[in-house]
């Protein structure tokens, strides 16, 4: 697919046409990685964050926000659940918490993969190659770090670095997958500032890359965040400007299918966010294979709020496992077996 056929599609908004994208994002994902759903359990064990993103509710300016980090019983606990709800992986997710000690989430993800079956997908933000190694060696499968932008300045406006340091995240996910991570990334759609250009080589960049896993979330404007409290898009103008619809998000995952064929691609929380009833199902039908249920204990669901208003957060972990198997069932797919590793990735 040409960068031109992406921003046809992108740029389509005729219902007829895009059912087309629909249909063969779809026999893409059955041809490819099969009808099966893999379901990820999602445990938010810290929301301590050392950066201050102009879009994320866990930015370190953000004293509005009680701050938890979970301890190594209660993690193993929901990991446990997990174990118990036939998950075949633990999604271990938290802020840029530099306040973590590396060793004992070495020794963590090493008594996860003793005591249980289950892949362990990290998602902790820009780490050294030191730590990222070290907690591959402990047994961690997955490593997620998304991009957000492949345009360098919208990155850097609205993702300042920490003092000194400029981290760049396409080499910092090529080194990740290096070290021989399944490797995932991802962006927002709809960021202001974004031009459909930019999104076009985003969905680009995922096939560069040679992602194992794309996320594919929209803008959601956060009231104790910069981007938050903008009324106005920097820079471009207002035709140019990538709206943060639920549309546009199933184009890009749709695209991404396309684009990455082989890649696990969720039907992420933030589409439930702005279509609880059906969004998941839609993003399912439209090119996504996976779902993440979630296992944090509900006390700490709300302090997790990257974006506001977030899906599911009255829910337990039992009511989220019941409810995506529902949603599975409703759309005649069936939840898949073992770790759903993708059919892409490559060991090291």
């Amino acid at each position: 697919m040409t960068l031109e056929e992406v921003l046809y599609w992108l740029k389509n908004e005729d219902e007829r046409s895009l059912d087309q994208l629909w249909d063969k994002a779809d026999k893409v994902r059955h041809s490819r990685v099969g009808d099966d759903v893999h379901l990820r359990g999602l445990l938010e064990f810290s929301n301590h964050c050392s950066r201050d993103c102009h879009y994320c509710g866990l930015r370190a300016a953000n004293n509005k926000l009680s701050r938890y980090r979970m301890p190594e019983e209660e993690i193993m606990s929901c990991v446990e659940e997990g174990v118990a709800y036939g998950y075949g992986t633990v999604v271990l997710q938290s802020g840029e918490d530099r306040g973590l000690d590396v060793d004992w989430m070495a020794n963590l993800i090493r008594r996860i993969k003793r005591e249980t079956p289950l892949a362990v997908t990290l998602s902790l933000g820009e780490r050294s190659e030191k730590e990222l190694s070290l907690w591959r060696e402990a047994g961690a499968d997955r490593y997620l770090l998304r991009f957000e932008t492949s345009n360098p300045e919208l990155y850097k406006s609205i993702h300042p670095s920490l003092t000194g340091q400029e981290p760049d995240r396409l080499e910092l996910l090529r080194t990740i997958k290096r070290i021989g991570y399944e490797t995932g990334s991802g962006i927002m759609v709809g960021i202001p500032g974004q031009t459909f250009d930019d999104l076009a080589k985003d969905i680009e960049t995922f096939r560069d890359l040679d992602l194992d896993m794309i996320g594919v979330g929209p803008f959601i404007p956060h009231q104790e965040t910069l981007l938050g409290r903008k009324a106005k898009t920097p820079g471009i103008l207002p035709e140019e400007q990538v709206p943060n619809t639920e549309l546009m998000t199933y184009k890009v995952m749709a695209l991404a299918r396309l684009v990455q064929p082989l890649a696990n691609i969720p039907a992420t929380s933030a589409l439930a966010t702005l279509n609880t009833p059906t969004g998941r199902e839609l993003g399912l039908s439209r090119g996504a294979n996976v779902v993440m249920p979630n296992l944090t204990p509900k006390k700490y669901r709300a302090l997790y709020e990257i974006y506001p208003s977030k899906a599911c957060i009255d829910e337990t972990a039992a009511d989220c496992r019941s409810c995506m198997h529902r949603r599975i069932r409703s759309i005649g797919r069936q939840v898949g077996e073992g770790r759903g590793d993708s059919p892409s990735y490559k060991k090291a």
